[in-house]
């Protein structure tokens, strides 16, 4: 199992390629682009993010 502070570095990794792809899809719609693809990787990084903070409370140490 991942330490506190790896789960933190995954964590902190994720968000950032989340915020990138919001921009991403941001400029697709301006532009009227097909997102559906960036929306659900989006929501695949939304469960990631969850499974991995569920995994941080859990972590002792």
């Amino acid at each position: 199992m991942p330490s506190k502070k790896e789960l933190e570095q995954e964590i902190a990794q994720l968000k950032m390629d989340y915020i990138r792809i919001q921009g991403d899809l941001d400029k697709m719609e301006s532009v009227g682009g097909n997102v559906s693809s960036l929306e659900k990787t989006l929501e695949r990084m939304e469960q990631q993010l969850s499974t991995l903070r569920e995994k941080l409370a859990n972590a002792t140490e």
